[in-house]
C-alpha cells in the first residue's frame, strides 16, 4: 500500500513556493519529488552526477519550473545536462520541455508531445482511479494539496509538450563520462517504457516498469498486459543490486524478484 492516504483539500489550494523536495540516494545520486501532489502524480525525478554530463531520469509533472531547482543541486550548472523521460505518461515527462538535451524512445512520443492532463479525478482512467482506490490512496477532486505560485489554477494549468532531442531504442548507451548506462526496452506501461540500466553498480532506474509498492498500474489506455509479463520476467533474471523506481522507495534484488514473481502469477494465470 503506498503510503499517504489522502482527504479532499480545501478549494482554496495554500501556495507553497518550495514545490521540490529532495534527498540523497547515493554518493552521485539525488531523488526529488513534488510532495503536494497525490500519489498517483509523485513521481521520483532522479539526478544523477557524472563527471563530464549530469543525467536526470524523468521530468515530473511540470507543475512548477524543474530546471532552476535541478541546477541549484548541481556543482558546476554549466556542464551538460541530459534528461531522459522512462515513458510518456504526464508525471514523468510533464517537466521535460524545459531542458535542452530531450530523451526517450519513439514509440512514446506521441504523448510527449501531447501530454494528457491529469489534475482532477475526472481525468483519471476509471481503471487506474479504482486501482488507486484500492491500494488505500483514493483520488481527490483536485490532485494537488497546494499551488506553486498565486497565480497558478488547476483549472487552467495545462502540462507542455515538447520534442525529443534523441530517440534511443535498446542497448543504446548513455555516458556520463565515469559511468555509462543501457537502455533497456520495457513495455507494458507503454509501448515505449524504457530503463537504465549500469551492470557495473548493479543499478537499474525502472520508470514504472516496477514499483516496490502496489498498486502496479497495468490497466491505463497505454497499457498491453502480455507485453508487461514479458518485461517483469526479463526484469526477474537481471542481476540487480539496487532498483531506482518511478514511485515509492527503492527496492534491493529479493523485493524485486517478488514483485516480478507477484504479478506474472496474477497476469499469466
Amino acid at each position: 500500500m503506498r503510503s499517504q492516504r489522502w482527504k479532499d483539500p480545501e478549494m482554496s489550494l495554500p501556495i507553497c513556493e518550495a514545490w521540490f523536495d529532495v534527498r540523497p540516494a547515493g554518493s552521485d545520486v539525488r531523488v526529488i519529488t513534488e510532495p503536494h501532489t497525490h500519489d498517483l502524480l509523485r513521481s521520483n525525478v532522479w539526478l544523477v552526477l557524472g563527471r563530464d554530463r549530469d543525467l536526470m531520469v524523468d521530468a515530473g509533472n511540470g507543475i512548477a519550473r524543474l530546471h532552476p531547482f535541478v541546477d541549484g543541486l548541481r556543482e558546476d550548472p554549466a556542464k551538460p545536462l541530459l534528461a531522459i523521460a522512462t515513458h510518456g505518461h504526464v508525471d514523468h515527462a510533464g517537466g521535460l520541455w524545459e531542458f535542452d538535451e530531450r530523451i526517450g524512445h519513439p514509440l512514446d512520443e506521441p504523448d510527449i508531445r501531447r501530454p494528457t492532463r491529469l489534475m482532477r479525478r475526472d481525468d483519471v482512467w476509471p481503471a487506474v482511479a479504482d486501482a488507486m482506490s484500492g491500494a488505500g490512496a483514493p483520488l481527490t477532486d483536485v490532485l494537488v494539496t497546494a499551488r506553486p505560485t498565486n497565480v497558478w489554477d488547476a483549472d487552467a494549468f495545462v502540462p507542455t509538450g515538447t520534442t525529443l532531442t534523441r530517440c534511443v531504442e535498446a542497448g543504446d548507451p548513455i555516458d556520463l563520462g565515469d559511468r555509462a548506462f543501457e537502455i533497456l526496452h520495457l513495455p507494458g506501461h507503454t509501448p515505449g517504457s524504457i530503463g537504465l540500466w549500469d551492470a557495473s553498480s548493479g543499478t537499474l532506474f525502472a520508470g514504472d516498469a516496477v514499483y516496490a509498492e502496489e498498486p502496479l498500474l497495468d490497466q491505463t489506455p497505454t497499457s498491453n498486459i502480455s507485453d508487461y509479463v514479458e518485461t517483469m520476467r526479463r526484469l526477474r533474471d537481471l542481476p540487480v543490486r539496487i532498483v531506482h523506481a518511478g514511485h515509492d522507495r527503492s527496492m534491493d534484488r529479493e523485493t524485486l524478484v517478488r514483485r516480478c514473481s507477484a504479478y506474472i502469477e496474477r497476469r499469466s494465470g
